[in-house]
């Protein structure tokens, strides 16, 4: 793995944590304070998190310029598996085999950090990977000068203001 791939997945783990304090603080005020249905608590929790995490690793861990609502709708389509399939099987865990309800929702953070970095590197992102005005600042075209070109963008394919 190039030395470049390895900081974007430490970074992508990174922040996908700062998402699952986000999803555990969250799943706790709504579950413990105001005592919402357990799988009510985690769908919130999961939404929340999931819009912080796309968000932020956008911008920095992937450093794309592509077009936010198309993006979005890969990542929705990604959670339109993955959130039924985790539901029920919190559900299970918790309230057929007794689970502690905080070592599912940890067990599930798990597993979409394994299943969804993939996805968003290789599906979400794959073509559009450091196009932003945060890369062209870091990466300079040769001469020092960024180029303008970014490869994959079209004029419906805004570019981050910076």
């Amino acid at each position: 793995m190039k030395k470049q791939e390895l900081l974007r997945t430490i970074k992508y783990v990174l922040i996908a944590a700062s998402a699952g304090l986000i999803q555990i603080g969250s799943f706790t005020l709504m579950n413990e304070l105001f005592h919402w249905n357990y799988w009510v608590s985690y769908l919130v929790a999961l939404v929340l998190s999931v819009l912080w995490n796309f968000t932020i690793n956008r911008r920095y861990t992937f450093k794309s310029a592509s077009n936010v609502p198309k993006a979005m709708a890969l990542v929705f389509a990604y959670y339109c598996v993955f959130t039924p399939l985790s539901t029920l099987l919190e559900d299970y865990l918790t309230t057929k085999l007794g689970w502690n309800e905080y070592l599912v929702t940890f067990l599930n953070m798990c597993l979409n950090l394994a299943t969804e970095f993939p996805f968003q590197r290789f599906v979400v992102f794959r073509n559009t990977i450091d196009t932003n005005e945060l890369a062209k600042k870091e990466n300079p075209a040769p001469g020092g000068e960024p180029t303008g070109d970014i490869e994959g963008s079209t004029a419906a394919d805004p570019v981050d203001p910076e």
